[in-house]
Order: structure tokens, then sequence, then C-alpha cells
């Protein structure tokens, strides 16, 4: 292997990498933690009763840290405003993160049946950037101005090659627990840099999409790009040591880290949002008997922000009833309107003030 950071990297080693180079006390020791987080959140998701609950919030949560991971940043209340208004125009910032989750969503839909692909990958990284190119055909690199990182596989043959490799090396069964192999597919995804742009986020999207294929979560929630954003130093460090120090051990055992750490994070969210939920639920039995529906509620918890149209498809009410519903909910404090263009918005405050909790 020869690895010069001007140099396009085409001796990238194929997968798998040598056992001896991971397999250690440390990393197997870490491992049972990560598996122990990611069961007790996987127990206890369910609890919340609509699964979209947990994908409309918790994963555009995600969208914006993955996003700002690529120094593209939005707020929390511009993002879940253009995720549920329709009369004002997103900032492209904003626009961006809303794709990530809608890469996330799509993509989600169609590996629950056809697994990992090569046109699934492009197809996540096309919804991110909205474009219609796929594998680079040209020499890109990472890195400042004045100083070359790291300069990746060129060109489309080569690339595509390496893709090939990583797909087979992520539906193989050969042993080795999904955890581990999800760190070095990680890793190798982020080395092949396959785009021109975007390789960041469609490989965080890869992440989520084959904890959840590996039947580790029920749903693709895991809030993972939380902690490489608070680690983003060490995030880079360690990918380039294993690029140029073969050093997979400490990258293995910086993902387990962030599995575990990231699982018990998310836990805190189910449960904070599952005891709203139902305290929600009983405010409004009891302030709010007439209006009262467990349907009403669930979809206030959809999003934060909540509108007329948001009843009325779900079919809880007429326009007019929607409207009369969400300013007594209003009234005793549980929403906070706000006006978006022509619109009208709800807020549910408890709720949003959960998920921005960082």
């Amino acid at each position: 292997m020869t690895f010069q950071p001007d140099k396009p990297f085409n001796d990238l080693p194929l997968l798998p990498p040598d056992r001896t180079v991971w397999e250690t006390m440390a990393v197997y020791k870490q491992l049972t933690i990560a598996r122990a987080a990611l069961a007790e959140l996987k127990g206890r998701a369910p609890v919340i009763p609509n699964p979209l609950m947990l994908i409309n919030t918790l994963v555009l949560q995600e969208a914006k840290d993955s996003s700002s991971i690529e120094n593209i940043f939005t707020s929390s209340d511009k993002m879940y405003r253009a995720f549920s208004a329709s009369t004002i125009e997103p900032d492209p910032q904003t626009k961006e993160v809303v794709r990530y989750r809608q890469a996330l969503w799509e993509a989600w839909q169609k590996v629950k049946t056809g697994g990992f692909t090569l046109e699934l990958i492009e197809d996540i990284y096309r919804t991110i950037k909205e474009e219609e190119d796929g594998i680079r055909d040209r020499e890109v690199f990472v890195g400042t101005r004045v100083k070359v990182f790291y300069t990746p596989p060129c060109c489309k043959k080569v690339i595509t090659s390496k893709l090939s490799n990583w797909l087979k090396f992520a539906k193989a069964d050969d042993g080795i627990d999904p955890l581990i192999k999800l760190a070095i597919l990680h890793y190798q995804f982020e080395a092949i840099h396959p785009f021109t742009d975007g390789n960041g986020r469609t490989g965080r999207v890869l992440n989520v999409l084959y904890i959840s294929l590996m039947n580790l979560l029920d749903e693709p929630i895991l809030y993972l790009s939380k902690y490489i954003n608070d680690n983003k130093s060490d995030y880079y460090k360690l990918l380039r040591e294993v690029t140029e120090k073969n050093n997979f051990e400490e990258w293995i055992l910086y993902i387990l880290k962030a599995i575990t750490e990231t699982a018990v994070f998310t836990l805190y969210k189910v449960n904070a949002i599952n005891e709203l939920f139902h305290r929600t639920l009983e405010n409004v039995r009891t302030q709010l008997p007439s209006i009262y529906s467990y349907e009403l509620i669930e979809i206030l918890f959809h999003q934060p922000y909540c509108k007329i149209a948001f009843l009325v498809d779900a079919g809880v009410a007429s326009r007019n009833t929607a409207g009369k519903y969400l300013s007594e909910l209003e009234d005793i404090g549980i929403l906070a309107m706000e006006k978006s263009g022509t619109e009208s918005l709800y807020l549910n405050k408890e709720l949003f003030k959960i998920l921005s909790e960082s």
C-alpha cells in the first residue's frame, strides 16, 4: 500500500481489513457496552405510539447535526418551520437539511426490501445535493487551500470497483459484529469519497440505515451525528490515521463510543417525548374534554409545528373545527400560534424544547 496525500489513493485496500489490527479486548469491551445501549433503545422506542413521530422529529434533528458537520448551519426553528410551512421559501441551508431528512426517509423505504445497492447510494447523494450526477469521474482532494490531507481514488471505474467491494462486505455473512462492520464501512466509504460533494452526509445516512437493516433498531432513529459534531477533530484525525497508519482499533473504538453515547441520548429523548405525550393527553382530556381525541394529540407530536391542514388531512376535523381545536389548545398553553407568511403555525412548545436540547 502506498499513500501520498496529493496523489489519488487508488491503492486503498479492499475490505475486509486484517482482523489482527482491530480484534482487541478494548474493542470487544466497548462493543458490549454499545450493544447494551442499543438494545435498551430498541426495547423502549415502541412506547411512542406512532413511529412517524420519531422519524419526523429525531431524524430532522439528525439531519441538522449531520449537515452542520459540513458547515451547513440552520436553526431548529427554521428547520421545523420548513417541514411544516408551505407559504414561505426556506433559505438554502435549511433546504439542504430538509433534503437530508428526505434522503433518509426515502432510502429507508427502499432498503427494507432491496438492501444496499449502488443505485440506492447514488439516490441518497442526489436527493441530499439536489443534483443529477452520480459517481464522480474527476479528481478531488480533501484539505485546505494551502495543504492537501487526502486525495481519494480516481476515477469512475476505480471508484465503482471499490464500491462493489464495499457492498459485498456490507452484505457478507462473515461473523463480524454489525457494529464493528459499521465502523469499517463508514471509514471505507469516506475514503472512497465517491461523489464531488455530500460524501459525509451520504455516509452518515448509510450508517443509520445499516444499524436498522441489521435489526439493531426497528426505525432509523439513532442520533449519531451529534457525537461526531461534539468530537469533530477526533473524527477527522482518526479517519486520517486509518489511512496513514492502518489504525483501525482507535477508529472502531470511536464509532462504538459514538453509538453508545448517542443511543443513551436518543433514549432520553424518547422517554421525554413519551412522558410529554401522555401528560398532554391527560391535560387535554381534563381541560378540553369536548375536543379530546387520541388522534388529535398524536398529530401534535408528528413534529413541533402543527397546522389546520394536518388535522383536516388526517380526518380528525373539518377546516373550521380544526382551527377551533388549535385555538383552544393555544388557550391552555400547549400550543403557541406563530405566523409564517399568510399561514398560521402552532408550535408544540414543550416538544420543541425537548428536541432542541443538546
